[in-house]
């Protein structure tokens, strides 16, 4: 069936640029609660892919959309959604895209937060606002910065509760922010995990999956939850660049090829380095001189590769090159090392 896609925000506001989504799906977010969900279960509105609006589908409640979709609401009161961050973290701002709801996105929104590491929500908890309430427009990105309250600076927050006033629908919520988790000198752990904010900075190409799955927590579940490039049909390879969670010392190296049978990479190598604080498109280029890390080494179908870092590496590292050779997919990356002491 055919389909029309999304699109991506053009360009991010300052309070996005370099955060994660805190309720991305795949970090395991989830939905603990919702006043109505009639039209579209509020599932979708968490998902990881750019919305889609199918022109001819329907189901038994009516016009299938991608998002989150309240009844026409006919007495006071507004509707609303709670989710459990997948990611406890310090929120940034928000983006309510109310893309393809066109008569029936909500005028007004707002967002509240808390703090339940242990338990969710009840009708005894006390929310703090952070957002709104805002004016939203039909089909578009609504990027709006977190007002956190002076007394809650320094606050982390556990769950999201977003206000549409009075119903209708949003086609996605992304919760821009950063793990809250405290890293210590000698911790051993993923240094490219996702959940604890390691993330992919740049990519060549990204036709098939977008390369910051390769960092999620949770084994991939099909060819889809991956990074796949398109067939490379002149020189050269494929790369991405990954900011590690923390500086590091290396240990081991898992590159997992799971469900890539006929378009895993030929080979895969990786060049690192320990960065300052330099902007995300100057590393591009200075990453094809960093020294590497590992050396190209023969990748096979749906297999999980395991490599020891070549020796000669000194110091700790900050990112990673990623090489595949010549083209293809891979479903995760982990980084197993130890925190470096901040200041090394």
């Amino acid at each position: 069936m055919e389909y029309i896609e999304g699109q991506p925000v053009e360009t991010l506001p300052a309070f996005a640029e370099g955060a994660m989504n805190l309720a991305d799906i795949g970090l395991g977010t989830e939905v603990v609660a919702v006043s109505d969900q009639f039209f579209a279960p509020a599932e979708r509105m968490i998902s990881a892919d750019l919305p889609r609006f199918y022109p001819d589908r329907y189901d038994d409640h009516g016009k299938w959309m991608d998002g989150w979709e309240s009844r026409r609401k006919r007495g006071v009161g507004h509707d609303w959604c709670v989710l459990r961050l997948g990611v406890a973290g310090y929120i940034h701002g928000f983006d309510i895209d109310t893309s393809f709801f066109t008569g029936n996105y909500p005028p007004g929104a707002s967002i509240e937060a808390c703090y339940l590491p242990e338990s969710d929500p009840d009708d005894s908890t006390e929310w703090t606002m952070l957002a709104g309430p805002v004016t939203l427009g039909p089909s578009q990105h609504h990027l709006v910065a977190a007002q956190i309250p002076a007394d809650k600076q320094d606050s982390a927050w556990t769950h999201v509760r977003l206000n549409i006033l009075p119903d209708g629908g949003v086609a996605r919520l992304v919760v821009y922010g950063s793990p809250s988790a405290e890293l210590k000198e000698g911790d051993e752990l993923n240094l490219a995990a996702r959940e604890l904010g390691a993330r992919v900075v740049s990519w060549n190409d990204s036709h098939y999956g977008h390369p910051n799955k390769i960092l999620m927590p949770t084994k991939g579940i099909n060819m889809g939850d991956g990074w796949e490039t398109r067939r490379r049909r002149e020189p050269g390879n494929d790369w991405c660049l990954i900011e590690l969670a923390a500086p590091g010392y290396i240990d081991e190296i898992v590159i997992d090829t799971a469900f890539f049978k006929g378009n895993f990479p030929d080979k895969c190598s990786l060049q690192a380095a320990c960065m300052g604080k330099v902007g995300d498109e100057a590393l591009v280029t200075q990453s094809m001189f960093w020294q590497e890390l590992l050396s190209p080494q023969p990748l096979s179908a749906d297999a999980e590769h395991k490599f020891v870092p070549d020796a000669g590496l000194q110091g700790p590292v900050t990112h990673l090159r990623l090489n595949i050779f010549p083209d293809g997919g891979i479903s995760r990356v982990r980084v197993h090392g130890r925190v470096a002491a901040e200041n090394s």
